[in-house]
Protein backbone atom coordinates (compact mmCIF):
# COMPACT_ATOMS: atom_id res chain seq x y z
CA UNK A 1 0.00 0.00 0.00
CA UNK A 2 1.06 3.77 -0.81
CA UNK A 3 1.04 5.42 2.06
CA UNK A 4 1.47 9.27 1.64
CA UNK A 5 1.77 12.31 4.58
CA UNK A 6 -0.31 15.66 3.30
CA UNK A 7 2.03 18.15 2.61
CA UNK A 8 1.24 21.58 1.74
CA UNK A 9 3.11 23.45 -1.46
CA UNK A 10 4.98 25.26 0.68
CA UNK A 11 6.61 22.69 2.49
CA UNK A 12 7.20 20.92 -1.23
CA UNK A 13 8.91 24.19 -2.65
CA UNK A 14 11.16 24.15 0.53
CA UNK A 15 11.99 20.91 -0.62
CA UNK A 16 13.10 21.30 -4.40
CA UNK A 17 14.70 24.73 -2.84
CA UNK A 18 16.94 22.44 -0.76
CA UNK A 19 17.48 19.37 -2.97
CA UNK A 20 18.41 21.38 -5.74
CA UNK A 21 21.05 23.57 -4.19
CA UNK A 22 22.92 20.49 -2.67
CA UNK A 23 22.69 18.61 -5.90
CA UNK A 24 24.20 22.34 -7.32
CA UNK A 25 27.06 21.97 -5.05
CA UNK A 26 28.13 18.22 -5.39
CA UNK A 27 27.83 19.08 -9.46
CA UNK A 28 30.30 21.85 -8.87
CA UNK A 29 32.62 19.49 -6.78
CA UNK A 30 32.18 16.45 -8.69
CA UNK A 31 33.20 18.60 -12.04
CA UNK A 32 36.62 19.92 -10.19
CA UNK A 33 39.14 18.51 -11.72
CA UNK A 34 37.65 20.16 -14.93
CA UNK A 35 39.98 23.26 -13.30
CA UNK A 36 41.94 21.97 -10.53
CA UNK A 37 43.58 19.59 -12.90
CA UNK A 38 44.99 21.75 -15.04
CA UNK A 39 47.49 22.93 -12.32
CA UNK A 40 47.78 19.26 -10.87
CA UNK A 41 48.97 18.39 -14.23
CA UNK A 42 52.06 20.76 -14.25
CA UNK A 43 52.90 20.21 -10.29
CA UNK A 44 52.80 16.36 -10.60
CA UNK A 45 54.19 16.47 -14.67
CA UNK A 46 51.15 14.17 -16.21
CA UNK A 47 50.59 13.17 -19.33
CA UNK A 48 47.26 13.80 -21.70
CA UNK A 49 46.22 10.33 -20.69
CA UNK A 50 47.15 10.64 -16.97
CA UNK A 51 45.11 13.35 -16.81
CA UNK A 52 42.34 12.39 -18.65
CA UNK A 53 41.96 8.95 -16.53
CA UNK A 54 42.78 11.45 -13.68
CA UNK A 55 39.29 13.54 -14.55
CA UNK A 56 37.15 10.05 -15.28
CA UNK A 57 37.66 8.54 -12.39
CA UNK A 58 35.28 10.78 -10.38
CA UNK A 59 32.98 9.78 -12.96
CA UNK A 60 32.99 6.33 -12.52
CA UNK A 61 32.57 6.47 -9.12
CA UNK A 62 29.50 8.92 -9.88
CA UNK A 63 28.06 6.68 -12.00
CA UNK A 64 28.45 3.00 -10.44
CA UNK A 65 27.73 4.47 -6.75
CA UNK A 66 23.94 5.79 -8.09
CA UNK A 67 22.93 1.95 -8.10
CA UNK A 68 23.47 1.80 -4.25
CA UNK A 69 22.92 4.68 -3.48
CA UNK A 70 19.27 4.50 -5.14
CA UNK A 71 18.52 1.88 -2.91
CA UNK A 72 19.97 3.09 0.02
CA UNK A 73 17.62 5.98 -0.59
CA UNK A 74 14.20 4.17 -1.14
CA UNK A 75 15.26 2.07 2.11
CA UNK A 76 16.59 5.30 4.23
CA UNK A 77 15.36 8.53 2.34
CA UNK A 78 17.20 10.74 0.69
CA UNK A 79 17.45 13.57 3.67
CA UNK A 80 19.79 11.16 5.68
CA UNK A 81 21.39 9.32 2.60
CA UNK A 82 22.11 13.41 0.62
CA UNK A 83 23.84 14.76 3.83
CA UNK A 84 25.95 11.77 4.57
CA UNK A 85 26.94 11.87 0.84
CA UNK A 86 27.63 15.61 1.08
CA UNK A 87 29.48 15.33 4.12
CA UNK A 88 31.37 11.96 3.01
CA UNK A 89 32.74 14.05 -0.62
CA UNK A 90 33.68 16.95 1.14
CA UNK A 91 35.69 14.74 3.46
CA UNK A 92 37.29 13.37 0.33
CA UNK A 93 38.03 16.40 -1.48
CA UNK A 94 39.80 17.81 1.58
CA UNK A 95 41.77 15.02 1.75
CA UNK A 96 42.66 15.60 -1.90
CA UNK A 97 44.79 18.40 -0.74
CA UNK A 98 47.26 15.99 0.74
CA UNK A 99 47.92 13.85 -2.19
CA UNK A 100 52.11 13.50 -2.87
CA UNK A 101 51.55 10.89 -5.96
CA UNK A 102 49.68 10.26 -9.06
CA UNK A 103 48.27 6.71 -7.18
CA UNK A 104 47.31 9.04 -4.33
CA UNK A 105 44.96 11.82 -6.28
CA UNK A 106 43.61 8.68 -8.00
CA UNK A 107 42.25 7.30 -5.07
CA UNK A 108 41.06 10.68 -3.68
CA UNK A 109 39.24 11.07 -7.42
CA UNK A 110 37.53 7.93 -5.99
CA UNK A 111 36.31 9.48 -3.29
CA UNK A 112 35.34 12.44 -4.65
CA UNK A 113 33.34 11.17 -7.80
CA UNK A 114 30.69 10.26 -4.75
CA UNK A 115 29.01 13.88 -5.43
CA UNK A 116 28.09 12.23 -9.13
CA UNK A 117 25.56 10.06 -6.97
CA UNK A 118 23.77 13.11 -5.60
CA UNK A 119 21.74 12.94 -8.49
CA UNK A 120 19.58 9.77 -7.87
CA UNK A 121 19.46 10.74 -4.12
CA UNK A 122 17.72 13.82 -5.45
CA UNK A 123 16.13 12.94 -7.70
CA UNK A 124 14.43 10.31 -5.47
CA UNK A 125 14.10 12.79 -2.77
CA UNK A 126 12.35 15.51 -4.87
CA UNK A 127 9.82 12.82 -6.41
CA UNK A 128 8.87 11.93 -3.41
CA UNK A 129 7.43 15.34 -2.24
CA UNK A 130 5.36 15.78 -5.14
CA UNK A 131 4.09 12.06 -5.17
CA UNK A 132 0.90 13.31 -4.29
CA UNK A 133 0.92 16.63 -7.35
CA UNK A 134 1.85 14.20 -10.06
CA UNK A 135 0.47 17.37 -12.52
CA UNK A 136 3.80 19.32 -10.98
CA UNK A 137 6.65 16.31 -10.66
CA UNK A 138 8.09 16.37 -14.15
CA UNK A 139 8.42 20.51 -13.64
CA UNK A 140 9.82 19.92 -10.04
CA UNK A 141 12.65 17.25 -11.49
CA UNK A 142 12.83 19.45 -14.30
CA UNK A 143 14.10 22.60 -11.85
CA UNK A 144 15.89 19.99 -9.71
CA UNK A 145 17.89 19.03 -12.43
CA UNK A 146 19.04 22.50 -13.19
CA UNK A 147 21.37 21.58 -10.68
CA UNK A 148 23.82 20.58 -13.82
CA UNK A 149 24.57 24.50 -14.08
CA UNK A 150 27.04 23.35 -10.94
CA UNK A 151 29.21 22.46 -13.77
CA UNK A 152 29.35 26.04 -15.13
CA UNK A 153 30.02 27.38 -11.38
CA UNK A 154 32.91 25.47 -11.19
CA UNK A 155 34.07 26.60 -14.39
CA UNK A 156 33.64 30.22 -13.29
CA UNK A 157 34.52 30.51 -10.09
CA UNK A 158 37.29 27.55 -9.56
CA UNK A 159 39.67 29.73 -11.96
CA UNK A 160 39.71 32.91 -9.79
CA UNK A 161 40.17 30.86 -7.02
CA UNK A 162 42.73 28.52 -8.70
CA UNK A 163 44.85 31.71 -9.21
CA UNK A 164 44.61 33.25 -5.86
CA UNK A 165 44.82 30.61 -3.50
CA UNK A 166 46.35 27.61 -5.82
CA UNK A 167 44.73 24.32 -6.22
CA UNK A 168 45.06 23.04 -3.06
CA UNK A 169 43.54 25.81 -1.36
CA UNK A 170 40.54 25.85 -4.20
CA UNK A 171 39.92 22.10 -3.11
CA UNK A 172 39.91 22.87 0.93
CA UNK A 173 37.11 26.24 -0.06
CA UNK A 174 35.15 23.79 -2.24
CA UNK A 175 34.98 20.99 0.57
CA UNK A 176 34.64 23.27 3.74
CA UNK A 177 31.45 24.66 1.35
CA UNK A 178 30.15 21.01 0.68
CA UNK A 179 30.35 20.32 4.14
CA UNK A 180 28.36 22.89 5.29
CA UNK A 181 25.98 22.15 2.94
CA UNK A 182 25.70 18.95 4.07
CA UNK A 183 25.40 20.05 8.17
CA UNK A 184 22.29 22.39 6.57
CA UNK A 185 20.93 19.56 4.53
CA UNK A 186 20.39 17.71 7.31
CA UNK A 187 19.70 20.00 10.44
CA UNK A 188 17.15 22.07 8.10
CA UNK A 189 15.43 19.56 5.76
CA UNK A 190 12.46 17.64 6.53
CA UNK A 191 11.69 13.69 5.74
CA UNK A 192 10.02 13.12 2.86
CA UNK A 193 6.28 11.71 2.39
CA UNK A 194 6.72 8.59 1.43
CA UNK A 195 8.69 7.53 4.88
CA UNK A 196 6.08 4.65 5.48
CA UNK A 197 6.80 3.03 3.05
CA UNK A 198 10.24 2.38 3.58
CA UNK A 199 9.19 0.15 6.17
CA UNK A 200 8.35 -2.45 4.03
CA UNK A 201 11.36 -1.26 1.27
CA UNK A 202 13.69 -2.47 4.15
CA UNK A 203 12.07 -5.89 4.50
CA UNK A 204 13.01 -6.50 0.53
CA UNK A 205 16.17 -8.59 -0.23
CA UNK A 206 18.37 -6.80 -2.42
CA UNK A 207 18.02 -8.76 -5.21
CA UNK A 208 14.25 -7.85 -5.09
CA UNK A 209 14.78 -4.25 -5.33
CA UNK A 210 17.08 -4.78 -8.27
CA UNK A 211 14.13 -6.27 -10.21
CA UNK A 212 13.62 -3.25 -12.72
CA UNK A 213 16.98 -4.37 -14.31
CA UNK A 214 14.44 -6.89 -16.03
CA UNK A 215 12.90 -4.36 -18.16
CA UNK A 216 13.94 -3.86 -21.52
CA UNK A 217 12.97 -0.23 -21.20
CA UNK A 218 15.76 0.47 -18.20
CA UNK A 219 18.77 -0.84 -20.49
CA UNK A 220 17.43 1.48 -23.50
CA UNK A 221 16.73 4.43 -21.25
CA UNK A 222 20.42 3.80 -19.56
CA UNK A 223 21.86 3.64 -23.12
CA UNK A 224 20.32 6.85 -24.08
CA UNK A 225 21.67 8.41 -21.07
CA UNK A 226 24.74 7.22 -21.53
CA UNK A 227 25.30 8.74 -24.90
CA UNK A 228 23.51 12.57 -23.98
CA UNK A 229 24.89 12.85 -20.59
CA UNK A 230 28.14 11.52 -21.35
CA UNK A 231 29.28 13.28 -24.11
CA UNK A 232 27.87 16.50 -21.95
CA UNK A 233 30.18 15.53 -18.79
CA UNK A 234 33.21 15.21 -21.34
CA UNK A 235 32.86 18.34 -22.68
CA UNK A 236 32.50 19.71 -19.29
CA UNK A 237 35.67 18.23 -17.93
CA UNK A 238 37.91 18.27 -20.90
CA UNK A 239 37.07 21.99 -22.53
CA UNK A 240 39.40 24.41 -20.11
CA UNK A 241 42.20 22.07 -20.62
Amino acid sequence: MNHTLAVTGGQRNTALMFSTLAFTLCFAVWTIFSIIGIQIKTDFNLTDTQLGLLMATPILTGSISRLFLGIWTDRYGGRKVLALLMLLTAACVFLLTFANSYIMLLIAALGVGLAGGSFIVGVTYTAAWFNDAKEKQGTALGIFGGGNVGSAVTNFCAPFLLIAIGWQGTAQVYASVLAIAGIIFLLLAKEDPLKENRKQLQQQGFLEQLSPLGDVRVWRFSLYYFFVFGAFVSLALWLPH
